[in-house]
């Protein structure tokens, strides 16, 4: 650890008020320079990024290190990097697991490797923080360089957006495709121009599940962050846990660290709580930012039909429309979300392998993939009518 916390070094040459630093810490990094360059993206937030830290989420023991990189000029955060040593590939959604095990199998060790990303957060977003496209380049170059003094085997930057395409586009990694499932904001005026816009089956099957839950006498509550009191995280916190447990695992994210986002970060936090005859059943945890409403973690202390989608789907889609929020990110993964109004929408991975000979295999691996990938999410049908009524303008949030 001691070795990474002093590794710094010119990021150009020909200019010597240029720095780059690996920063172990995040408080060592100012938060409003931070921010600045993160953008509104609420996971990149210092804020965040520290909770995570603060909490023990993250760290050397359990194998996410934080090395993050922060560009200097002139002594000012000017670029930066989200960056962990990472000794394994869980909490990542981009899965490489055949690949460590191809590695083993030839007696060479894939890990560690050098992972830019959000912990446990499968969101697109931002991932070279900079101002153009130069200093995204430097910061690219400077983790393959620390990926090579460490002597790692790989260096790998998950879900990033567009503002880092053309970067990234410029380097030697491969590009890896996938995609996950989004609902987005047509200009539903509420959440039945939503359904109306649905194949019949569709709509008649929310429909349905939505009449048995009333029956059962659940009912929901949205709740923001900043009107949250410590009784409604608790108990999503023991919804969340129990997920888990019935998974024999244990939570990721402990209670210390969503208390630090209730205090840092209220704004951007939503929870979605049934209540079955007026007692807290289930709950689903949200962040939201000025655009989208970002589904992450949920559990249920009981089981009943249809409450799984409700409280993590159709409620999140109604509280979209309500609020004039134009994305509904529903998280990795589900080809059931299809059949909830949620549409395949193209995600992006790019790797770097040191070992040439792995580099080349997987590079021809990628492009199978994406060819597969490509091949399926225009297979899939969509749940919405062919050509659906016109929908009024969304509600003023």
């Amino acid at each position: 650890m001691e070795a990474r916390q002093n590794v710094h070094f010119e990021a150009n040459p020909s200019d010597a008020e240029v720095v780059i630093r690996v920063i172990p810490r995040i408080a060592e990094l100012s938060a409003d320079a931070w921010n600045t360059l993160a953008g509104d993206s609420p996971f990149l937030q210092h804020a965040f990024l520290h909770a995570l830290e603060a909490t023990g989420c993250v760290g050397p023991d359990i194998g996410w290190e934080p090395v993050h990189l922060a560009l200097f000029r002139n002594g000012h955060l000017d670029a930066a990097m989200p960056l962990y040593v990472k000794h394994h590939s869980w909490g990542e959604f981009v899965f490489d697991w055949a690949w460590a095990d191809a590695y083993r199998r030839h007696g060479l060790n894939y890990y560690p490797k050098l992972v830019c990303c959000v912990p446990f957060s499968p969101v697109p977003g931002p991932r070279l923080l900079a101002k153009n496209d130069a200093d995204r380049t430097t910061l690219i170059q400077a983790a393959l360089k620390l990926t090579r003094d460490l002597g790692f085997s790989s260096f790998h930057i998950l879900f990033p957006t567009a503002p880092d395409h053309a970067a990234l586009e410029a380097t030697p990694l491969m590009h890896r495709s996938g995609f996950q499932f989004h609902w987005n904001n047509t200009g539903y005026a509420d959440f039945d121009a939503f359904l109306a816009a649905m194949t019949h089956d569709k709509r008649k099957k929310i429909r349905q599940e939505r009449k048995k839950l009333a029956h059962l006498g659940v009912t929901f509550r949205w709740v923001d962050g900043a009107e949250s009191t410590d009784a409604d995280w608790d108990h999503f916190y023991r919804c969340y846990a129990d997920t888990y447990a019935r998974h024999r695992s244990e939570p990721h994210l402990n209670r210390a660290f969503f208390a630090g986002l209730r205090a840092t970060l209220p704004d951007n936090l939503v929870l979605i709580i049934a209540d079955k005859d007026g007692e807290p059943v289930a709950c689903s945890f949200c962040m939201k930012d000025g655009q989208r409403l970002y589904g992450r973690h949920w559990g249920t202390l009981e089981y009943l039909p249809g409450l799984h989608f409700e409280t993590c789907y159709q409620q999140g889609i109604e509280y979209a429309i309500a609020h004039g929020l134009s994305v509904f990110e529903g998280g990795a993964q589900g080809e059931h979300k299809l059949a909830r109004g949620l549409v395949p929408t193209a995600t992006h991975s790019w790797h770097w392998l040191e070992n040439t000979e792995f580099r080349e295999a997987v590079d021809r691996f990628l492009e199978r993939e994406t060819d597969a990938i490509g091949h399926y999410m225009d297979e899939l049908e969509t749940p919405f009518r062919r050509e659906p009524p016109a929908a009024a303008a969304p509600k003023d949030a």
